[in-house]
Protein backbone atom coordinates (compact mmCIF):
# COMPACT_ATOMS: atom_id res chain seq x y z
CA UNK A 1 0.00 0.00 0.00
CA UNK A 2 1.59 3.25 -0.94
CA UNK A 3 -0.26 6.47 0.52
CA UNK A 4 0.54 10.04 1.20
CA UNK A 5 -0.45 13.62 2.62
CA UNK A 6 -1.38 15.49 -0.54
CA UNK A 7 -1.99 18.89 1.10
CA UNK A 8 -2.14 20.67 4.67
CA UNK A 9 -4.73 22.88 4.92
CA UNK A 10 -4.13 26.50 6.24
CA UNK A 11 -6.55 29.18 7.73
CA UNK A 12 -5.95 32.22 5.85
CA UNK A 13 -7.94 35.50 6.04
CA UNK A 14 -7.45 36.74 2.40
CA UNK A 15 -6.23 34.79 -0.87
CA UNK A 16 -4.27 37.27 -2.37
CA UNK A 17 -1.98 38.59 0.97
CA UNK A 18 -1.62 34.72 1.54
CA UNK A 19 -0.29 33.89 -2.14
CA UNK A 20 1.72 37.08 -1.78
CA UNK A 21 3.39 36.23 1.18
CA UNK A 22 3.87 32.46 0.65
CA UNK A 23 5.48 33.66 -3.17
CA UNK A 24 7.47 36.64 -2.49
CA UNK A 25 8.15 36.39 1.07
CA UNK A 26 8.64 32.47 1.32
CA UNK A 27 9.85 32.04 -2.05
CA UNK A 28 7.06 29.22 -2.48
CA UNK A 29 5.71 28.43 -6.04
CA UNK A 30 1.76 29.04 -6.49
CA UNK A 31 0.51 25.51 -8.27
CA UNK A 32 -3.10 26.01 -8.55
CA UNK A 33 -5.11 29.27 -8.26
CA UNK A 34 -8.69 28.28 -8.93
CA UNK A 35 -12.23 29.66 -8.55
CA UNK A 36 -14.99 27.23 -7.33
CA UNK A 37 -18.20 29.10 -8.22
CA UNK A 38 -20.31 26.75 -6.21
CA UNK A 39 -19.28 27.56 -2.89
CA UNK A 40 -17.74 30.81 -3.87
CA UNK A 41 -13.75 30.34 -2.96
CA UNK A 42 -10.98 29.00 -4.25
CA UNK A 43 -8.87 26.33 -4.41
CA UNK A 44 -5.33 27.57 -3.64
CA UNK A 45 -2.32 25.50 -3.81
CA UNK A 46 1.34 26.55 -2.74
CA UNK A 47 4.74 24.39 -2.47
CA UNK A 48 7.81 25.19 -1.24
CA UNK A 49 10.58 25.11 -4.03
CA UNK A 50 11.46 21.90 -6.04
CA UNK A 51 9.38 20.26 -3.12
CA UNK A 52 7.95 16.65 -4.32
CA UNK A 53 5.70 16.52 -0.98
CA UNK A 54 3.44 17.82 1.07
CA UNK A 55 1.75 21.06 -0.54
CA UNK A 56 -0.14 23.82 1.48
CA UNK A 57 -3.90 24.66 0.46
CA UNK A 58 -4.38 28.24 1.53
CA UNK A 59 -7.95 28.03 2.81
CA UNK A 60 -9.93 31.14 3.20
CA UNK A 61 -11.84 31.27 6.44
CA UNK A 62 -15.37 31.20 5.52
CA UNK A 63 -17.59 31.17 8.71
CA UNK A 64 -17.11 33.64 11.73
CA UNK A 65 -15.86 30.15 13.88
CA UNK A 66 -13.02 29.58 11.60
CA UNK A 67 -11.43 32.99 11.63
CA UNK A 68 -10.58 32.27 15.33
CA UNK A 69 -7.92 30.16 13.98
CA UNK A 70 -6.10 32.24 11.69
CA UNK A 71 -3.02 32.53 12.88
CA UNK A 72 -3.34 30.17 15.72
CA UNK A 73 -4.08 26.61 14.40
CA UNK A 74 -1.97 24.72 16.91
CA UNK A 75 -3.20 26.70 20.34
CA UNK A 76 0.44 28.17 19.67
CA UNK A 77 2.58 25.60 18.94
CA UNK A 78 4.95 25.12 16.38
CA UNK A 79 2.53 24.18 13.36
CA UNK A 80 4.87 23.77 9.89
CA UNK A 81 8.13 22.44 9.60
CA UNK A 82 10.45 24.08 6.27
CA UNK A 83 13.14 22.07 5.48
CA UNK A 84 16.06 23.44 3.65
CA UNK A 85 19.22 22.42 1.90
CA UNK A 86 21.21 25.93 2.97
CA UNK A 87 19.68 27.04 6.28
CA UNK A 88 21.75 30.33 6.41
CA UNK A 89 21.37 31.17 2.76
CA UNK A 90 16.96 31.41 3.69
CA UNK A 91 17.47 32.06 7.17
CA UNK A 92 19.47 35.39 5.83
CA UNK A 93 16.64 35.78 3.15
CA UNK A 94 13.96 35.66 5.06
CA UNK A 95 15.51 38.62 7.70
CA UNK A 96 16.35 40.45 4.88
CA UNK A 97 12.49 40.17 3.71
CA UNK A 98 11.34 41.13 7.25
CA UNK A 99 10.50 37.77 8.91
CA UNK A 100 9.91 37.57 12.76
CA UNK A 101 12.15 35.00 13.92
CA UNK A 102 10.71 34.26 17.88
CA UNK A 103 13.71 31.63 18.54
CA UNK A 104 17.21 32.77 16.87
CA UNK A 105 19.07 29.70 15.32
CA UNK A 106 19.94 27.25 17.57
CA UNK A 107 21.81 23.69 16.59
CA UNK A 108 19.94 20.51 17.87
CA UNK A 109 20.99 16.74 17.88
CA UNK A 110 18.61 16.38 14.89
CA UNK A 111 20.38 19.60 12.86
CA UNK A 112 20.05 23.60 12.90
CA UNK A 113 16.58 25.54 13.74
CA UNK A 114 15.12 28.87 14.20
CA UNK A 115 11.09 29.32 15.28
CA UNK A 116 9.60 32.13 12.46
CA UNK A 117 5.68 33.96 12.75
CA UNK A 118 4.30 33.58 8.96
CA UNK A 119 2.03 36.43 8.10
CA UNK A 120 -0.76 35.50 10.63
CA UNK A 121 1.51 34.77 13.65
CA UNK A 122 1.52 30.97 12.95
CA UNK A 123 4.90 29.39 14.41
CA UNK A 124 7.27 27.78 11.94
CA UNK A 125 10.44 25.94 12.10
CA UNK A 126 12.86 26.59 9.52
CA UNK A 127 15.09 23.56 9.83
CA UNK A 128 18.01 22.13 7.98
CA UNK A 129 18.05 18.18 9.39
CA UNK A 130 21.45 16.52 9.63
CA UNK A 131 21.76 14.07 6.73
CA UNK A 132 22.03 11.41 8.79
CA UNK A 133 18.25 11.86 10.12
CA UNK A 134 15.78 9.52 9.07
CA UNK A 135 13.46 12.23 7.57
CA UNK A 136 16.21 13.42 5.40
CA UNK A 137 16.65 9.68 4.43
CA UNK A 138 13.58 9.65 3.35
CA UNK A 139 13.61 12.54 1.43
CA UNK A 140 16.35 11.32 -0.90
Amino acid sequence: MIQSIVHIALVVKDYDEAIEFYTKVLNFTLIEDTYQPEQDKRWVVVSPPESKGTTILLARASKPEQEQFIGNQTGGRVFLFLNTDDFWRDYNDMISKGIEFVREPKEQDYGLVAVFKDLYGNLWDLLQLNEDHPISQLMK
